[in-house]
């Protein structure tokens, strides 16, 4: 099974595969899941095709290989999704790692549906650097190392500190 970069879980012929082949997206969110996982991918034309007129002019060809070039994406979150008619919301949090750091793209993106096929166009977009969180083990709790010992026993073994 190859996985979805999109994180959907399914396979990619059963996921993304086939709308980035050509059939239409079924929903606005089905179609911002392709395009990232052709961010991923990196499959230019794709990403072109299903961006409205305006937004080519705003972010063409250029900055969409400079997007796919520079950042390795990791993970796909969808925190949100709204259709009404021809009009679509979908908010996301995208992973990627860009000059060995972790990022976050979060954005409330605007889709619409022309002919039949679902275009992004436009968005208020945040970029920040991931923050990284660390499990605090307690002494009593099982070793996160998977050995089923008492952290305390295991890998907390360490000096004290006074």
């Amino acid at each position: 099974m190859n996985l979805c970069p999109c994180c959907s879980g399914l396979d990619y012929q059963a996921c993304c595969g086939p709308i980035i082949a050509g059939a239409p997206a079924a929903t606005a969110e089905a179609l911002m899941r392709s395009r990232y996982s052709a961010f991923a991918t990196r499959q230019l034309d794709y990403i072109e095709r299903t961006q409205s007129a305006e937004i080519g002019v705003k972010f063409g060809r250029a900055d969409i290989a400079r997007m796919a070039d520079e950042c390795q994406w990791t993970g796909l979150q969808i925190v949100d999704s709204s259709e009404r008619g021809d009009a679509a919301e979908v908010e996301f949090v995208a992973r990627f790692r860009q000059d060995n750091r972790e990022m976050l793209h979060a954005e409330r993106s605007q889709f619409r549906r022309e002919h039949g096929r679902w275009l992004y166009v436009g968005g208020r977009a945040e970029l920040r650097e991931a923050q990284r969180s660390a499990v605090k083990v307690g002494r009593n709790d099982p070793c996160p190392c998977g050995s089923g010992k008492k952290a305390k026993k295991c890998c907390g073994t360490g000096p004290r500190p006074l």
